[in-house]
């Protein structure tokens, strides 16, 4: 592959990985399942999102090629954890592909028309992807400022319009913390274990939930061959896209727990919509809904590129069938992989919902960043130097903590259906290796 990605390139392919997953997907069932507490929830997720951060940014330092923890895991700890890292990337980024498909679909068109525009973008995004890298990231560069002006006018609604109170976070969090008897705005909104919304078990899923908003940064890590001195650049991109989403997330969190309450940002199925309307800002709706199709388009494209590269890397391997590994003469695209991707997510949209895909995604992907906390922590120290080994293996093991613990936090569906999954890929892969 041609290392063609500059620094601004990876920055803004790692922000449009990650801003429309989170913004106008994610608020609303966290809501549903924690309330008000899905702040600390936020807290939590970033949190882990930053150890995982950390540890992709100083394996992809050693490693610069494409598949991200994939080759890590190869490399640190042995062919078998590089696999489930691999195939927990494949199949969790493919469930993120149709939840962004249909978000976009849901902001942009009628409901009766939802599936076949989310179908029909998934084809353009992957035709996209097939012309080259750097198509990419022009594309997602024209993507990301706007939405980025449009968050920022979500924001300022709350900011200057007459409906939200400035008292009203401090005083749910305080009383989520038992200083108060009632929420002001939560209702009778429950957690998924049937408690009170604030119950930590729900705050823990709520966190797992959210964790699908920050995976955005590991797009970066599995463009290593197509990245210029990927040493120095793809550290330095993830830590800037990671810093400007974390600020991003939490402004548009208080602004719309603000404007709706818990239970009003978890009864809405356009919430950031119904937050500047809220805020007596209608005017700004439809700019909000253009932002949302955006976002969810820039997600898209970075999620088909990522799932694309991992697939290629692990088809190379002999993980996945090594058709999957060409490369177009032209382009210099894993074609087959990106095809293949495309057809799959295609099926998902049809026949899976939006909350669903998500909880099984954030499965899938915390068993990945497991993956890279635990071959960081075994990262040589001529690799990272004594004092900064000593660091990062602090932060990995508080990572690979956060992982499993969000991992069993998760609705019970997804888990059942995640942990039937990433088995079926290890028997496929010993049946494989079986014949050879």
């Amino acid at each position: 592959m041609t290392r063609r990605l500059t620094l601004g390139d990876a920055v803004f392919i790692g922000l449009g990985s990650m801003i429309g997953a989170g913004v106008f997907a994610v608020f609303q069932p966290a809501a549903q399942t924690a309330g008000v507490g899905l702040l600390v929830g936020l807290v939590i997720a970033a949190v882990v999102a930053f150890c995982n951060a950390h540890s992709s940014a100083r394996l992809a330092a050693q490693y610069p090629s494409a598949g991200g923890t994939y080759v890590y895991g190869r490399e640190l700890l042995g062919p078998w954890w590089g696999f489930a890292a691999g195939w927990s990337f494949v199949v969790g980024k493919t469930a993120s592909s149709a939840a962004m498909a249909m978000t976009f679909a849901a902001y942009a068109v009628p409901s009766p028309w939802s599936r076949l525009a989310a179908v029909a973008v998934v084809v353009v995004l992957v035709t996209v992807n097939l012309f080259g890298i750097t198509r990419t990231a022009f594309l997602t560069r024209l993507i990301v400022v706007p939405v980025l002006a449009l968050l920022a006018v979500v924001v300022a609604s709350g900011v200057l319009g007459g409906a939200t109170s400035g008292a009203f976070v401090p005083e749910s969090l305080q009383s989520w913390f038992g200083a108060g008897a009632e929420w002001r705005h939560s209702g009778t909104n429950t957690g998924s274990q049937g408690g009170p919304s604030g119950d930590a078990f729900a705050v823990l899923q709520s966190a797992g939930l959210l964790f699908f908003a920050f995976a955005g940064y590991a797009r970066i890590a599995t463009l290593g061959e197509e990245v210029r001195d990927p040493a120095r650049t793809i550290p330095r991109a993830i830590g800037i896209a990671f810093a400007v989403v974390v600020v991003v997330y939490a402004a548009v969190g208080v602004t719309a727990l603000g404007a709706l309450g818990a239970s009003g940002l978890a009864a809405s199925d356009n919430p950031l919509v119904d937050v500047v309307t809220a805020n007596g800002w209608a005017w700004a709706s439809p700019l909000v809904r253009i932002g949302a199709a955006l976002a969810s388009l820039g997600a898209l494209l970075a999620l088909i590129t990522g799932i694309g590269r991992t697939s290629f890397a692990m088809a190379r391997e002999g993980d996945l069938p090594r058709w999957f590994s060409a490369v177009h003469a032209r382009y210099s695209t894993p074609y087959r992989a990106e095809i293949a991707v495309g057809v799959v997510v295609v099926v998902l949209v049809l026949i899976a919902d939006l909350r669903g895909v998500i909880a099984f995604s954030s499965f899938g992907v915390l068993l990945y960043y497991f993956v890279a906390n635990v071959a960081a922590f075994r990262q040589r120290r001529e690799f990272t130097g004594k004092r900064a080994r000593t660091l990062g293996r602090a932060v990995s093991v508080v990572g690979a903590i956060g992982c499993a613990v969000l991992v069993v936090t998760l609705p019970l569906p997804a888990v059942v259906t995640g942990a039937a999954v990433v088995l079926t890929g290890f028997a496929l892969r010993a049946a494989r290796r079986a014949r050879v």
